[in-house]
C-alpha cells in the first residue's frame, strides 16, 4: 500500500466522504473491501452516483474473487440494491458473502 494509504483508512473510518474520494484517486489500488466500504458511505447520497458505485463493486467481486458464481454475484447485486432501503438486512448479507469469500 501507499504512503497516502493510512490516511486514506483514517477518512474512511471518520466517514469524510469526499476526503476519501479525493484520497483514492491518488491511490495505485484500493482493495476490494475497502473499496465497499467507499460504497457504504456513498449510499446516503447522490442516488445514480451510489448506483454506478455498486455495480463498479460489482463488477470488481466478479472480476477479483476466484471461482466466484453466478448465485453469489445475484445475492451481493440483491444486497447492494437493498442497501438504501434495508441497510442492516443488506449489510449482514454483504458481510455474509465477503466473509465466506475472504473479502472482508
Amino acid at each position: 500500500m501507499s504512503v497516502a494509504y493510512p490516511v486514506f483508512r483514517a477518512a474512511l473510518d471518520r466517514g469524510d466522504l469526499p476526503r476519501v474520494l479525493t484520497l483514492a484517486r491518488q491511490m495505485p489500488v484500493i482493495r476490494l473491501s475497502d473499496a465497499l466500504e467507499v460504497v457504504l458511505l456513498m449510499r446516503t447520497g447522490d442516488e445514480s452516483r451510489f448506483d454506478r458505485a455498486c455495480v463498479r463493486w460489482l463488477g470488481r467481486f466478479a472480476l477479483e474473487v476466484p471461482d466466484v458464481s453466478l448465485e453469489e454475484l445475484q445475492a451481493a447485486a440483491a444486497a447492494l440494491d437493498g442497501l438504501p432501503d434495508r441497510p442492516d438486512e443488506a449489510m449482514a448479507q454483504l458481510q455474509r458473502i465477503c466473509v465466506e469469500r475472504g473479502v472482508a
